[in-house]
């Protein structure tokens, strides 16, 4: 049962939306011997992640403000829906700032929404945009700031970093800072990346190969991404997500193949990474699109998520190579049927993804 409200929060002009919601989900699940364990698992791993945002987290809020006149400014505020109980997220605006008229509450897709006016004093520079309660809900808010002269500012705010102060313009070196954690986190939050790289680490055993695989799929997402963020390259992320969904499956089925004749995604895993990478970096656009990209320092910006990706992406890959040890190990111990378990239980996520976002196009 989800239960939303829509309020005006103190004299100050802070506008929120709060809501709350209650879930509850009933299941059942037996296991008996043997192979039915593998399938056990892989349906424990199904239940946990794969339900419609679980590709990716919670989505965050959206602040964007843009003056229009001297001292006047239009704020568009979206938060989601659904949210961690008992949390209040809302935008502060500057003391200086004074809501004006009654806002405009609606909803957009899984986002309420407010749109309002706002007064302001001396102008915005040096003032202080901020949102309350990304600590407590462990999410993040894409402030967007568009001044009258045409200088545009974006920032990511979350817990511990919840303000942004108008600097007089933007350097280089806070820009890098601000989208390197932008891609690190954002390839570490999104689940389905991160099964390619795990199916990736599972196929090509060899570790020299495995370098130049991972460097390929690095390569071919960097280019589309970097097309896409440009506009180059625009297509909708429904179709992209969803096949993304399919490069994720068909790893797993070539994963659950096993022997035989090699197929062309062993002979030449680069390749085919190469490939698929391409279509990955336009799901990594479609992130940095919800951000935007500071028209002072596009190409610091685009160079730094990329690297924020990279990064992220050799943690996981070097914690991943740290456990392979202990799991052959329990490998050889345990039935043949326990080799198989990482391959289905990938399977099994891509499937449901790939169905559930071709139900969302159509």
């Amino acid at each position: 049962m989800l239960c939303n409200t829509v309020r005006l929060v103190g004299p100050g002009g802070a506008i929120g939306v709060q809501g709350s919601w209650q879930v509850t989900r009933r299941g059942a699940m037996g296991s008996k011997a043997g192979r039915s364990c593998a399938l056990s698992l892989c349906w424990v791993i199904f239940a946990c992640l794969a339900t419609p945002a679980a590709a990716h987290r919670l989505a965050p809020s959206l602040l964007e403000v843009t003056e229009t006149a001297p001292g006047e400014i239009e704020i568009f505020w979206k938060t989601p829906l659904q949210r961690p109980t008992g949390t209040d997220i809302r935008p502060l605006l500057p003391e200086a700032c004074v809501a004006q008229g009654a806002p405009e509450p609606g909803v957009e897709g899984t986002g309420a929404t407010l749109r309002f006016r706002a007064a302001c004093d001396g102008g915005l520079v040096g003032r202080s945009f901020a949102v309350n309660g990304l600590a407590e809900s462990r999410t993040e808010a894409l402030l967007r700031l568009q001044l009258r002269d045409g200088r545009k500012y974006r920032a990511v705010l979350r817990g511990g970093d919840e303000a942004f102060v108008v600097p007089e313009r933007q350097g280089a070196l806070s820009v890098f800072q601000q989208y390197l954690g932008l891609g690190f986190r954002h390839i570490l939050s999104g689940f389905d990346h991160l099964l390619f790289v795990l199916g990736l680490v599972l196929l090509v055993t060899d570790r020299r190969m495995l370098i130049w695989t991972v460097t390929s799929f690095t390569g071919g997402h960097s280019v589309t991404l970097s097309l896409a963020a440009l506009g180059f390259v625009g297509l909708s992320q429904g179709p992209v997500e969803f096949a993304i969904a399919v490069t994720i499956l068909v790893l797993a089925v070539e994963l659950a193949r096993g022997g035989g004749r090699p197929s062309l995604l062993r002979r030449v895993p680069w390749a085919v990474a190469a490939g698929f990478g391409l279509l990955h970096g336009l799901g990594f656009a479609g992130a940095l699109a919800e951000v935007g990209l500071p028209q002072e320092e596009i190409p610091m910006a685009l160079f730094s998520f990329n690297v924020g990706i990279e990064v992220g992406q050799l943690v996981f890959v070097a914690a991943v190579l740290a456990l392979r040890p202990a799991a052959r190990v329990l490998a050889q111990r345990g039935p043949r049927w326990l080799t198989k378990v990482p391959a289905y239980a990938i399977g099994i996520l891509a499937a449901f993804w790939c169905f559930d976002r071709l139900s969302g196009i159509f």
